[in-house]
C-alpha cells in the first residue's frame, strides 16, 4: 500500500533533521548553530499554528498568549531548579489549560468568536506582563558559565521533529480528517456524524501544547531575558505568515515557510539595517498576494505546467 503524501514528506523532513544532528560536531561556529536553531524554533511555531487554523479552520489571533505562557512558566520553574524538560512540559500544560478554557466557551458559538477570544486573551496577558513582570531577568552566574548553545540546538531539533511527526500523524488520522471536514463545512461535517466541538478542542490542545513547548524553548535559549517579550503579538503574526507563505493546511508548507521567513529576515536585517522591516513587509505582502496557496500550491502548479509542456 502506497504511503500517504504526508507520511512521505514527514520521512524526508525527519531525514533532514537526522542529518542536522551532526551539525554541532561539523561546524565550530556558534553563529551557524544559532541560525539553524532559529529556523527549528520557527518550524515548531508555524506547525503549532497550522494545526488549529490549517486543519480545524479556527483562526487563532492570540497564539502569542500560549507561546508566552509556556515561556513564563518554563523560565520560572527552570531558574528555580526544575529540570528543563519538566519545566517545559509544565509550561505547555498551563498554556493548553488556558486555551481550553477559552475554546470550551467560544467553540460553542459560530463565527469569529474564537478568534476574538484568543485575541482578547493575548492582549490581556501582554498588558499584564508589561505591567507586572520585571523588565529584564538574567541567569545566575553559575548557569551562565554552564550555558551551552549545543544543548539548546539539540532540544530545538527534537522539538521540531516532534511537531512535524505530530502533524503528519494527525493529517492521516481519523481525527485529522474530521478536522479538515470541519474546516470545509462544519454543518455538513456535523450532519455526517463528526463531533465538531471535541475535534476542535483536540486541535486546540495539540496546537497550544506545541506553542507552549516552543515558548519554553525560547525561555531556555536566552541568558538575558525580557519576560514580556514572548507575549508580543508579532509571535502570532510570525506563525501566521510562515504558515500562509508555505501553505496552510499542509505538512511541508510551514517548514518551507519557516525556512524562507528566517533566511530572508536575517539576510535583510544584515544587508539593509535601516530599511529591512519595510522591505521585509512589502516582500511578504507580495508573496501572499501572488501565491495565495503558498509555496506548496505554487510548486504543484509549476509541476502541472511542466508536465503539460512536456
Amino acid at each position: 500500500m502506497m504511503a500517504r503524501p504526508e507520511m512521505r514528506w514527514a520521512g524526508g523532513i525527519l531525514a533532514v533533521f537526522a542529518a542536522l544532528a551532526f551539525l554541532p560536531s561539523l561546524v565550530a561556529r556558534d553563529d551557524v548553530l544559532n541560525f539553524v536553531f532559529l529556523i527549528l524554533l520557527a518550524i515548531t511555531l508555524a506547525q503549532s499554528w497550522n494545526v488549529i487554523a490549517g486543519f480545524a479552520g479556527q483562526v487563532n489571533l492570540g497564539h502569542a498568549a500560549f507561546f508566552g505562557l509556556g515561556a513564563l512558566v518554563t523560565r520560572a520553574l527552570w531558574t528555580a531548579g526544575t529540570p528543563i524538560l519538566l519545566a517545559m512540559l509544565a509550561g505547555a500544560a498551563v498554556a493548553t489549560a488556558f486555551a481550553l478554557l477559552i475554546g470550551a466557551a467560544a467553540f460553542r458559538l459560530r463565527g469569529a468568536y474564537f478568534a476574538i477570544g484568543t485575541l482578547a486573551l493575548g492582549e490581556i496577558l501582554r498588558t499584564t506582563a508589561n505591567n507586572v513582570l520585571s523588565e529584564i531577568s538574567t541567569l545566575p552566574t553559575p548557569a551562565i558559565a554552564a550555558y551551552r548553545l549545543s544543548h539548546r540546538y539539540y532540544l530545538a531539533l527534537a522539538l521540531a521533529a516532534l511537531a512535524v511527526a505530530a502533524v503528519a500523524l494527525l493529517a492521516v488520522s481519523r481525527q485529522g480528517l474530521g478536522m479538515q471536514a470541519i474546516r470545509e463545512d462544519e454543518e455538513a461535517a456535523e450532519a455526517a456524524g463528526v463531533g465538531a466541538l471535541s475535534l476542535k478542542l483536540l486541535a486546540l490542545a495539540v496546537s497550544t501544547s506545541l506553542a507552549g513547548l516552543a515558548g519554553g524553548l525560547f525561555a531556555y535559549y536566552h541568558i538575558s531575558y525580557y519576560p514580556s517579550h514572548p507575549f508580543s503579538p508579532h509571535w502570532t503574526f510570525d506563525a501566521l505568515l510562515m504558515t500562509f507563505i508555505g501553505g496552510v493546511g499542509t505538512l511541508q508548507g510551514p517548514v518551507l515557510g519557516a525556512v524562507l521567513y528566517v533566511v530572508l529576515k536575517e539576510y535583510l536585517a544584515l544587508r539593509w539595517v535601516d530599511f529591512h522591516l519595510l522591505i521585509f513587509g512589502v516582500l511578504f505582502i507580495a508573496i501572499v498576494l501572488l501565491l495565495p496557496g503558498g509555496l506548496v500550491q505554487a510548486a504543484a502548479r509549476a509541476r502541472r505546467l511542466w508536465s503539460a509542456g512536456g
